[in-house]
């Protein structure tokens, strides 16, 4: 087995100033984010927590009546002799891409821009943007850190993507688009005379007309041309966001579920961290079925039968089929553990076991927390 991830210690360092949760949808990044900072705050780091889920539910638990895209106080969770503190926040996509513009155009170009219906949907709908944003809002975060001491550790929910892989691959995706051909060739008739418009971009901007309407094709061509002195910037801007990925002060915790897909994402993520130098500081298998007894799934049916067929006993009979579902559950996800235990050897894990409800106060927080740094406690918690 996988040696055990040292949850507390990961957040007593203080060389680690960022904590990216990661993996994919549905699996509890959001509650192990909120809990990891919570439990960090409580013990003297001042903590920022960037969601990206927009359901109500964090800022519910947290204490707050709604999250947005400006760091809030969760108060009365920190004595105020600890030094600790925790804010929390929850992206905003178009926000923040409407600030990248802001700061880097004049504001003049920079109106031009954010009034484009171009750029308005590729600020809402793109593929990609709302990762692209999520690392843009950390690169903005860090730097407030740096430059006023305000959090010592930033923790970052990263968005749900069809693939975890999209998450790394997002910023230079986005980046290139603005950067490619077809940009290039939509800013052809822009940058010089007409006579040196080829006869090549003539035909490609006919046809896109035909295609997708002269409107459209206008809006877009006005947006490139407006957005042309900002696109060495983005390239730039995901070049250090992936820096800042890989730097030393930066932790990376894959979060799965124990269920085949949740943990080949998972692998495939790690395979990823690690092939492009990211600080990999382990995998939390969340929502993990808890030990069912000494009585095995095959004894427990064995003896459910005998005693349907002898007195008809019906609710003990459900209780041990009951309790050889849950064996089940154990034995499947122990060997799916395992599996990835042994392509992954070095990887530290921690399993978290499931709660009996859902998390939805700072009390269902703390119990994630407790869980996360002393898995021994899973009886207690697990109920």
């Amino acid at each position: 087995m996988n040696t055990p991830l040292d949850v507390d210690r990961l957040l007593a360092d203080r060389d680690t100033g960022i904590i990216v949760c990661c993996g994919s949808g549905g699996v509890g990044k959001t509650t192990t984010s909120a809990a990891l900072a919570l439990r960090a705050a409580e013990q003297g780091r001042r903590v920022v927590v960037l969601t990206i889920d927009p359901a109500r539910r964090l800022a519910q638990a947290l204490g707050i009546e709604e999250l947005d895209n400006t760091p809030r106080p969760v108060t009365g969770v920190v004595s105020p002799d600890s030094g600790g503190s925790l804010d929390a926040m929850m992206l905003d996509m178009k926000s923040t891409f409407d600030e990248v513009v802001t700061s880097q155009a004049s504001p003049e170009k920079a109106q031009q821009i954010l009034q484009n219906p171009f750029y308005i949907a590729l600020s809402t709908s793109f593929a990609g943007t709302q990762e692209y944003m999520a690392m843009e809002r950390l690169g903005q975060l860090h730097r407030q850190a740096t430059r006023d001491g305000s959090y010592d550790l930033i923790v970052v929910d990263t968005p749900p993507s069809r693939s975890a892989l999209d998450f790394l691959d997002a910023p230079e995706r986005l980046a290139s688009f603005l950067d490619g051909r077809f940009i290039r060739l939509l800013l052809a008739p822009a940058r010089g005379p007409a006579r040196l418009m080829t006869a090549g971009v003539g035909l490609v901007t006919g046809t896109l007309t035909k295609v997708i309407g002269a409107q459209v094709l206008a809006d877009m061509q006005t947006f490139v041309a407006a957005f042309d002195t900002l696109f060495g910037g983005f390239r730039a801007r995901a070049q250090q966001t992936f820096e800042l990925l890989q730097a030393d002060g930066t932790a990376f915790l894959v979060v799965a579920a124990p269920e085949p897909d949740a943990l080949r994402e998972a692998a495939y993520f790690v395979d990823r961290l690690v092939e492009d130098d990211m600080p990999l500081a382990g995998l939390v298998v969340n929502r993990a079925t808890t030990s069912a007894g000494d009585l095995d799934a095959e004894d427990a049916l064995s003896a459910a039968h005998r005693l349907e067929r002898e007195d008809g006993s019906g609710l003990t009979a459900g209780l041990l089929r009951l309790h050889a579902e849950r064996a089940r559950a154990l034995e499947r996800e122990s060997r799916l553990r395992e599996g990835f235990a042994a392509a992954h050897p070095s990887v530290p894990t921690t399993v978290v076991a499931a709660l009996a409800t859902d998390v939805h106060d700072l009390k269902g927080l703390r119990s994630v927390g407790r869980l996360l740094a002393d898995p021994a406690s899973t009886q207690t918690e697990a109920g």
